[in-house]
C-alpha cells in the first residue's frame, strides 16, 4: 500500500474482490439481490428460513471468496459443492430466469466499471445454468 492507502499492485494482478472494494461491494450486491429474492414466488420458498440473513451471510462470504477474498466460505462450511447443496430444491428454467432477473439487478446497482461488471455477471450467468436440476422444456438441458 501507498500513503493514500492505494495498492502498489499493478491493476492486472489485482484480483475482482479487490477491484470492486472487498467486502461492503459484495455485501452490497447480496442485499440488493434478496430484495427480490424476498417477494419472488419462485425463489422464496426455496429459502426455508423465515429470515433470509442466514442465506445472504452464505452467499456473500461464497462470492468474496470466489473473487479472490478470505476463504472464511470453506472454513465454516468446507467445499462448495454448488450443486449438491442445491440439489434439494427444484431449480428449472423459471427459477434460473428468476434468480438471474434479481440478481443482474443487483449488479447493476453497484454501478462497476463495465470490464468489472461484464466478468462478475458472466460467473453468476453460468453459475444459475450451471444448477438447474430440472428440465422444464425438452430444448433447455439440465
Amino acid at each position: 500500500m501507498n500513503p493514500a492507502g492505494e495498492s502498489d499492485r499493478p491493476a492486472a494482478s489485482m484480483t475482482l474482490f479487490e477491484a470492486v472494494g472487498g467486502e461492503p461491494t459484495f455485501r452490497k450486491l447480496v442485499d440488493e439481490f434478496y430484495i427480490g429474492v424476498a417477494t419472488d414466488p419462485l425463489l422464496r420458498p426455496m429459502y426455508p428460513e423465515e429470515d433470509l440473513g442466514p442465506a445472504a451471510d452464505r452467499l456473500t462470504l461464497f462470492l468474496m471468496q470466489y473473487w479472490g477474498g478470505p476463504n472464511t466460505y470453506s472454513a465454516q462450511r468446507g467445499h462448495p459443492r454448488l450443486r449438491m447443496r442445491h440439489a434439494p430444491f427444484r431449480v428449472g428454467v423459471a427459477e434460473r430466469d428468476a434468480w438471474l432477473l434479481h440478481m443482474r439487478r443487483a449488479v447493476d446497482r453497484l454501478d462497476l466499471e463495465p470490464e468489472i461488471a461484464g466478468a462478475l455477471w458472466a460467473y453468476l450467468e453460468r453459475a444459475a445454468y450451471f444448477m438447474v436440476n430440472v428440465v422444464d422444456d425438452p430444448a433447455e438441458p439440465a
